[in-house]
């Protein structure tokens, strides 16, 4: 059934929720709105922070302790880099590249500040929370190597599916990169699963033996799709460990925190220090 406006009207059990009869309006607005950004920049923070797990470190409580709470300073950029705002004055990266106002060139700047100690922070997070499911796993396991001779960033040392031990690496990619525009311009999350296929490429010889799973992340939120599953299984074991249904939630919340505190650090990157 039709309404006179042509959207479709729900019925069934869904005609009582008042997300279903809002869901069509709200779509079709959405849409608007992204057919009306001239920019691709902005096409795609709209795609990415409209994906799963974008926003979920504004869900977290500012726990210190959990390593849950941002400054003032990480909140102003995390918010500016989600609203698309100016953070800055324009100035010349120390790699030579110009900043915009909105600061995003040290997202995805190669000499950007933060880039080797984020992949360390969101690797040992996995790896504390596969401890805390009573999973025994090791960091960068010594003798597992790929044909280029470099070591992934973890292993279960007990099969975790399939009779198979998994191992797993960590990537960060910056949404809005140059090279990824043509594709999260358009498809929410593209830059990840890019970065995921090429993990996976990488690390084939381990997967006859191994299960392997790239987790990759992007600045503005989107995981692809085989991360994305594995860590909503990583958050059942530890709900089922701790009796606590909320561990699937906390741990999508502490890897949202340690990207936006990382971005941050990124965005101070790209500015010369003065002695």
């Amino acid at each position: 059934m039709t309404s006179l406006s042509g959207e479709l009207v729900p019925y069934g059990d869904v005609a009582c929720k008042q997300r279903a009869w809002d869901k069509p309006g709200v779509l079709a607005d959405v849409l608007k709105l992204n057919v009306s950004l001239p920019d691709r920049c902005d096409q795609a923070r709209l795609l990415a922070l409209s994906g799963p797990h974008s926003g979920d470190w504004l869900n977290a409580l500012p726990i210190s302790s959990c390593g849950l709470r941002l400054d003032d300073e990480a909140v102003r950029i995390a918010v500016g880099l989600r609203l698309g705002s100016k953070l800055c004055e324009p100035h010349q990266c120390p790699c030579g590249s110009l900043v915009c106002p909105q600061g995003t060139h040290g997202l995805a700047c190669r000499r950007s500040a933060g880039r080797t100690s984020r992949h360390f922070a969101i690797n040992d997070l996995i790896w504390r929370a596969l401890i805390r499911a009573d999973v025994p796993a090791v960091k960068e396991p010594v003798g597992l190597l790929r044909t280029d001779g470099k070591r992934p960033d973890g292993l279960t040392q007990i099969p975790w599916q399939g009779g198979r031990c998994l191992t797993w690496d960590v990537t960060v990619t910056d949404t809005l990169a140059e090279s990824y525009l043509a594709t999260t311009s358009v498809s929410a999350g593209s830059a990840a699963e890019s970065a995921a296929n090429r993990k996976e490429q990488k690390y084939h010889i381990l997967s006859e033996t191994y299960s392997f799973v790239p987790l990759a992340f992007e600045t503005f939120g989107p995981i692809n799709f085989k991360g994305n599953s594995f860590l909503c299984d990583l958050g059942h074991r530890l709900a089922a460990h701790s009796g606590d249904k909320r561990e699937t939630a906390f741990l999508f919340q502490r890897l949202s925190m340690t990207i936006q505190r990382y971005n941050a650090i990124s965005f101070h990157g790209s500015f010369v220090r003065q002695e």
